[in-house]
């Protein structure tokens, strides 16, 4: 292996411009991510340019060695650590192209990172609205591979609900686009749609419709294997071949522009932090809340609110709003384009919690710096529950599990049941809204 990992190295040192790193010291750091696990790559590169990029997928190929693309590193499921050839785009491969501001479509390179996209954005009223609590680290392209949703895809769907198109390189070097069926895409002809390839996509949808129909959860963060049932398509619903793309994880081929669609930047938001007196109360009231259509529903539980006490930064905007003897909370956004609405809704949202028993435990945020203040709790969650003092530490255990709101309280009450029986709890933080949760025993 020694010697083959020596050939290659010496093949991309020949021909790519980017940075190699095959030093003990780098590999160890790129033999982790955000998750829990750890394994040391063969080396990596750091392409400057897509060319290179396309270089080292190449020789890789010829010398039988796996490529593993890589972003920010942010994903607690450990996609982006193995024993392959990383090809890391987050230093170089961040370049905005074509953007039109009219049909709220703007293609990037991999490597950008969302918070710098949304800060292009923001002077043009618009902003790319799969707003993961990591957005000043995840790169689009990984936001792509793992089809990413964060907390309003309730309101705005997830990452494959908002890719337009995308040009890729497959493993054997071609350099093709994929987007809706019959449609152009942004990007140069000397990548072509491959006919041939689009068809057989197709076939496959029409071929499986009838066991897709049957067997694909109906769940909105489902996440898990390929979107095979986009391939699905009839005279209404047109197949977007990009989407088998979102969420490969990188096994179908590497992402070299992608063209995302945006939304209007949201102006008139409220918020209201309905407070239950238990865990299972709140998962209770999920559906219910949903029902009135709100951008946002996100639970906070008793776990990570008694931590944000503790840490300087969090403490003032916890007092404000969290009552002391409250034992989880749901943040409720609305986030229409009128303002009336918005309020109109939060008024609905304060009788509905008293309708459903729980007394008007909802305190509203209407100024637009409290309601920063608050979801900044909420983004920084995973900072905030690993901040636990002690032998005892909340583990990255069972991530972004995906339940029906109907089976939302059964399901955590028996996890919780698990939990209790091991002499332990969990700590919890969750897009309630679509029934996502990260559990983290301690």
């Amino acid at each position: 292996m020694k010697t083959a990992i020596s050939i290659l190295k010496r093949q991309l040192q020949k021909e790519i411009r980017g940075d190699l790193l095959f030093d003990d010291y780098s590999r160890g750091r790129y033999s982790t991510d955000a998750s829990i696990y750890q394994m040391r790559p063969l080396g990596v590169v750091v392409p400057k340019t897509i060319e290179d990029a396309q270089l080292a997928i190449s020789i890789a190929g010829q010398n039988g060695v796996p490529i593993l693309a890589r972003g920010g590193g942010t994903s607690q499921c450990g996609q982006t650590v193995n024993e392959a050839l990383v090809v890391d785009t987050s230093k170089y491969l961040d370049g905005i192209g074509e953007f039109d501001r009219g049909t709220q479509r703007i293609v990037v390179e991999p490597g950008i990172v969302l918070d710098r996209l949304n800060q292009f954005l923001k002077p043009h009223g618009l902003w790319f609205p799969v707003d993961i609590s990591t957005s000043s680290q995840a790169t689009i392209g990984g936001m792509v591979g793992n089809n990413s949703c964060g907390a309003r895809s309730v309101r705005y769907g997830t990452m494959r609900d908002n890719v337009g198109s995308i040009e890729v390189f497959l493993s054997d070097g071609q350099s093709l686009r994929f987007g809706a069926e019959g449609a152009e895409t942004p990007f140069s002809s000397s990548s072509p749609i491959n006919k041939n390839l689009q068809n057989e996509l197709i076939s496959i949808g029409r071929r499986e419709k009838k066991e897709i129909d049957e067997r694909f959860p109906k769940l909105m963060r489902r996440v898990g294997g390929y979107n095979i049932d986009r391939l699905v398509s009839d005279k209404d619903n047109l197949a977007n071949l990009a989407d088998i793309f979102v969420g490969s994880e990188g096994t179908l081929g590497f992402f070299k522009r992608i063209q995302l669609v945006l939304s209007p930047l949201p102006q008139n938001n409220v918020l209201g932090v309905c407070h239950f007196s238990s865990f299972y109360d709140a998962m209770v009231a999920t559906k219910a809340i949903v029902s009135l259509k709100p951008t946002a529903v996100e639970l906070v539980d008793q776990t990570m609110i008694s931590l944000a006490r503790k840490i300087e930064i969090f403490r003032d905007v916890i007092g404000n709003i969290v009552k002391e003897d409250c034992q989880s909370v749901l943040l409720v956004e609305f986030g229409d384009s009128d303002k009336d609405t918005n309020l109109n809704k939060l008024e609905k949202l304060i009788q509905l919690m008293g309708d459903l028993g729980y007394g008007r435990n909802t305190v509203p945020v209407i100024d637009t710096q409290e309601q920063k203040a608050v979801w900044e709790v909420r983004k920084q969650a995973l900072n905030i529950v690993m901040s636990m003092k002690g032998d005892g530490k909340p583990i990255s255990f069972v991530e972004d599990c995906a339940v029906e709101l109907d089976d939302l309280p059964e399901y955590t009450a028996r996890l919780n049941s698990i939990f209790e029986r091991y002499g332990t709890a969990g700590t919890w933080y969750a897009h309630a809204s679509v029934g996502t949760l990260h559990v983290r025993p301690i």
